[in-house]
């Protein structure tokens, strides 16, 4: 099978991801889908190039070339949709591929539509399948099927249908070389089915299939409620999310893994499964814009997966709520630029990390907030995350960020412990039968663990909070402290965190590291080696907390770098190396587009006058959209 020279890796910035909320793939500039898990986003990969090589598996289509494929002239998402579109002009004419899945299929499926725009263009479809992330190469045969030619490729338990224009089957894979002239156009489809199911039907308009998923897609995003600056951010930030909700109610935290935090660098983590707060944060903000199905989802998916069994919980589960997570490497793999372990499945599931309860009682409040009807077993399961907390918060833990190290007394985990407190007893005085006593005790504990955390987890002599009870360090999740209404934004601790995360953990353009990740004699401090980049994340969360204390014009400077970043078509990773000036991490992120949009929500609010910063000063008072009265917010 000759194919073109040997392919770089792609920056991250160069893939686009296409999806039907069950799996998704990613796609090169040059027309390559290097990325693909079948049939669910936490399957095995059939198309693994993307961590390895060409050897591990992709599917090619674009202009014929002799050396190494070119990148498409153009590109873009069509419309409000996950619907990519990309062109390539030629000496010869101009070509369009599209590329999507179609929703809700019985099985899933990519299609690939080749569009002659201008001309003549002489084009390439080289597809190699390698099952089991490219481990294994399947039978590949041809069929008969009346009308047009048809591949099969095999290796148990899966199936995968190549539908479309001949292809030469040969050692390795399978080519197909063509001509597409103006005003024609051709289809591929690739479809996936168990090994021992009768042969899948193939679509039968590849157009009707096109209308369809670009109707859904359309109609989702319309019945988002934002309207202020921004949108369009704010519109694809939803559509990536919404890409991350599968059906059944698990929201995965990104569709890949080990994308790494440094390139070269150890810190690779598999992303494809349901973490427990991340999962809350998409749904709570897809509330908060008006989309209703994906919070009472993800709040049955709860109620199936934990119900009132709270005290074995796991911090992240598999899709349809597996527990087995065991974290293995895959050594045929090279990773991504020679960044290794690549792993698969992820030790931290078991983990205990005392913020989840408070995303969860978060999200239960605000799914009822754009409501959602209340819930006689979701109130069952409040409580029962509450009796967790009660039993539970004085312990150490590994906190938000996952510390491969030895436990801690997190601030973070013990803000968001109150928090699991604080939203209990709102929803409870909203329950007519609760009993006055069951108030107090929940009072009584909110007190408890805010008092000790504001004793224990600050240092009044910097005037900011720590990253653990005694410690000196800082850590980004502390700018959540305002946010989710711990304390009040004028607060002078919460101004003072602030700016002493400003100070220390901000890079020369200002974006935020979640945590030093070496002492002062540079030893690593969190069980790993290397050092990662600038957290997208906790950016987006300053540029939040400069809105809420008066920082307007501060804010939106830092807002604006931030959306600078993502790539052409909207989309962020995990993190942004300073250094090299280019994404890293999983791609794409969640939780770097959930305060992305937040911060939009902040902004829209607050104007664009600037306000002088003053320590003493408190900014006009409006209501949060905590769902604590006691914080004021821009």
């Amino acid at each position: 099978m000759r194919t073109p020279a040997l392919r770089p890796h792609p920056r991250i910035e160069d893939l686009a991801l296409i999806g039907n909320t069950t799996t998704g793939a990613l796609v090169h500039r040059d027309g390559t889908v290097n990325w693909l898990c079948l049939p669910r986003f936490d399957s095995p990969a059939v198309f693994a190039e993307l961590l390895g090589t060409e050897e591990h598996g992709f599917w090619h289509i674009a202009p014929a070339t002799d050396g190494i494929p070119r990148p498409s002239t153009r590109r873009r998402y069509r419309g409000d949709t996950m619907i990519l579109e990309q062109e390539w002009v030629t000496p010869n004419g101009i070509v369009r591929v599209t590329d999507f899945m179609p929703c809700s299929p019985q099985v899933p499926q990519i299609v690939r539509i080749v569009e002659g725009l201008k001309g003549t263009v002489a084009m390439t479809s080289l597809f190699r399948p390698r099952p089991g992330y490219g481990a294994n190469s399947p039978l590949i045969t041809r069929t008969a099927r009346t009308g047009a030619p048809r591949l099969c490729a095999t290796t148990y338990p899966d199936t995968y249908w190549l539908d479309g224009q001949h292809h030469t089957v040969t050692e390795d894979g399978a080519r197909a070389d063509f001509t597409i002239t103006y005003g024609v156009y051709t289809t591929f489809t690739l479809t996936w089915q168990p090994s021992h199911l009768p042969t899948t039907p193939t679509i039968r308009s590849a157009r009707t299939a096109l209308a369809r998923t670009e109707e859904f897609w359309r109609e989702w995003a319309s019945s988002g409620t934002y309207q202020g600056p921004d949108r369009d951010a704010v519109v694809r930030s939803t559509l990536v999310l919404k890409s991350l909700c599968n059906p059944g109610g698990g929201i995965v935290a990104a569709p890949t893994t080990s994308l790494p935090e440094q390139i070269g660098g150890e810190r690779n983590w598999d992303y494809r499964y349901t973490w427990l707060r991340d999962a809350c944060l998409t749904a709570t903000e897809l509330a908060r814009l008006g989309h209703a199905e994906e919070p009472e989802a993800l709040r049955d998916w709860l109620l199936c997966v934990l119900g009132r069994d709270v005290e074995n919980m796991q911090i992240m589960y598999g899709l349809s709520g597996e527990t087995d997570l065991t974290e293995r490497t895959l050594d045929h793999l090279p990773g991504y630029e020679g960044s290794r372990p690549v792993q698969v499945g992820n030790g931290a599931a078991g983990q205990l990390q005392l913020d989840v309860p408070g995303e969860i009682a978060d999200f239960l409040l605000a799914a009822e907030d754009a409501s959602l009807p209340p819930s006689r077993d979701a109130d069952a399961m409040l409580r029962a995350l509450a009796r967790f907390t009660e039993d539970h918060w004085r312990e150490p833990d590994e906190g938000i960020w996952e510390i491969r190290g030895p436990r801690r007394h997190f601030v973070h985990s013990k803000v968001l412990a109150w928090v699991a407190i604080d939203r209990t007893i709102t929803l409870l005085r909203r329950r007519p039968d609760t009993a006055p006593k069951e108030l107090a005790r929940w009072e009584r504990l909110r007190q408890e663990i805010h008092t000790e955390v504001c004793e224990r987890g600050f240092d009044p002599e910097r005037n900011t909070f720590t990253q653990y009870y005694g410690g000196k360090e800082l850590d980004a999740s502390l700018l959540l402290v305002p946010q989710v209404g711990f304390l009040p934004p004028d607060d002078k601790r919460v101004i003072g965190t602030i700016e002493a995360i400003q100070r220390e953990l901000s890079t020369e353009d200002g974006f935020v590291l979640r945590y030093p990740t070496h002492d002062e004699s540079g030893n690593n401090v969190d069980g790993l080696s290397g050092h990662e980049g600038a957290f997208l994340a906790c950016s987006f969360w300053l540029a939040d907390d400069l809105a809420m204390i008066g920082r307007v014009q501060e804010a939106r400077e830092l807002f604006d770098r931030l959306l600078a970043l993502r790539n052409d078509l909207g989309l962020l990773a995990e993190e942004w190396d300073p250094r090299l000036k280019r994404q890293v991490g999983n791609f794409p992120q969640a939780l770097s587009h959930i305060p992305l949009i937040s911060a939009a929500r902040r902004l829209a609010t607050c104007g664009t006058v600037h306000l002088p910063a003053q320590r003493d000063r408190a900014p006009a008072p409006s209501p949060s959209w905590s769902a604590t009265p006691r914080a004021g917010s821009c």
